[in-house]
């Protein structure tokens, strides 16, 4: 016997919007919640990275974490589980990086999005363009990079994400999160709301001095307009 599909309760268009109002002022109390959260985090002091570290690109070259900025003072690096001698990179991570918002969105903000793995380069670069992602991916195989930052232990491979702000030639690691965390993001705003400077508005409760956009702008556009005169 076919067992019946469970529904939800049928009512009438009055009792569903009086439902809905309640509902939406569950939901406000709980985005002002999380945007508090977010407050106490661009607070969150911050260690210098004082150890070198190497990291490979697909072109072969060679470069360091403040490389990994290009032109941004920020950095969001998210840990992507690829062992050196597997063939393809974890599941999970790789549902993870189907939902990130376009790279160029976050250069805009001051901030670069990178993904980094032990796995060699060419393997990184393989699977990348297998998944059709966009999102600059460096191996950290040659270096002590994972074990020290805690992301190896062993034989084993964890996921995260880490931000990073630089100031002149310094990093300084801000942020780590893991677990469901990492799973909840998606959105442009919820990468930046990691960062040390968030999403950068005037109504942002941040620390006095902490940069704001200007009126007009850092306007969203589509990912391939940014830059056009």
């Amino acid at each position: 016997m076919n067992t019946p599909q469970p529904l939800p309760k049928i009512v009438t268009e009055a009792e569903w919007r009086s439902a809905l109002e309640h509902q939406a002022i569950r939901e406000r109390d709980a985005l002002g919640a999380l945007a508090a959260v977010n407050a106490q985090r661009r607070r969150l002091p911050m260690v210098k990275m004082d150890k070198s570290y190497t990291f490979r690109s697909a072109s072969g070259e060679s470069l360091t974490l403040r490389d990994l900025f290009g032109k941004s003072r920020q950095l969001i690096m998210y840990h992507f589980m690829f062992g050196p001698d597997w063939d393809v990179g974890c599941k999970y991570c790789s549902l993870v990086v189907d939902a990130m918002t376009h790279p160029e969105h976050f250069q805009e903000r001051d901030a670069a999005l990178v993904l980094v793995s032990r796995a060699p380069a060419h393997k990184l670069d393989a699977y990348k363009r297998r998944m059709g992602w966009t999102t600059p991916w460096y191996s950290s195989g040659e270096s002590e990079f994972n074990t020290d930052i805690g992301m190896t232990v062993g034989q084993d491979e964890y996921a995260g994400l880490s931000v990073f702000l630089r100031a002149g030639e310094d990093v300084y690691r801000t942020y780590f999160t893991t677990g469901d965390a990492v799973n909840q993001l998606g959105s442009l705003w919820t990468y930046l709301d990691l960062t040390p400077y968030g999403r950068q508005e005037v109504s942002e409760d941040s620390p006095a001095g902490w940069p704001k956009l200007a009126e007009g702008a850092g306007d969203i556009q589509r990912h391939d307009e940014y830059g056009r005169a």
